[in-house]
């Protein structure tokens, strides 16, 4: 390994370092949200360390062919002591404004679109379920009149016709009846 490439790696693993800091402040920021299931502790800090080891060698491999020597790590190392001596309390001051500008945003999003298109839904719901009630109300004004009528015309017939009407009613009575039992009973 030329001395050129030393010090790529050195830097680039110092940098690496660097941002391992922030990725583990940025991860540590969000952990008491999941403190109280272990078995979800335990997948998130295997997957993160597992990724940031990944990404790290990936990086190492990319600058120097994956050679890895003990000043890498002590670059690493230096890297992360950077960030917590230097940026970390900047860092935090402003992760924190990040996320509340996000749950601000998300906040003035469903403020925003959300709640209207739920209230517009319940609104438009409400129109229709007004609109089955006025249709169901002008059938039955319509139908109690339909139905004397009915009942006037019936007394009117003469005696085998109505036999005759009653035989066709009670074939689609009996139909019915055998088709909601079978639905309803499962086929019995």
């Amino acid at each position: 390994m030329t001395l050129n490439i030393q010090f790529i790696t050195m830097l680039s693993m110092v940098l690496g370092g660097f941002y391992l800091g922030v990725a583990y402040e940025t991860y540590r920021h969000f952990t008491p949200y999941w403190k109280h299931r272990p078995f979800f502790v335990y997948f998130l800090e295997t997957s993160f360390w597992l990724s940031q080891t990944g990404l790290l060698f990936f990086l190492l491999y990319k600058v120097n062919a994956g050679e890895l020597r003990l000043y890498i790590f002590f670059a690493c190392l230096l890297g992360f002591s950077i960030y917590q001596v230097v940026a970390a309390p900047i860092y935090r001051k402003i992760l924190d404004y990040i996320i509340r500008m996000t749950v601000m945003i998300l906040r003035m999003f469903h403020a925003i679109l959300i709640r209207p298109l739920i209230w517009l839904f319940s609104f438009s719901l409400s129109i229709l379920r007004f609109i089955g009630r006025v249709v169901q109300g002008m059938f039955s004004i319509v139908l109690i009149p339909m139905k004397g009528l009915g009942q006037f015309v019936y007394r009117l017939l003469p005696v085998k016709i109505i036999r005759k009407i009653k035989g066709v009613y009670s074939t689609i009575e009996n139909i019915y009846n055998r088709a909601k039992a079978f639905i309803f009973k499962g086929g019995e």
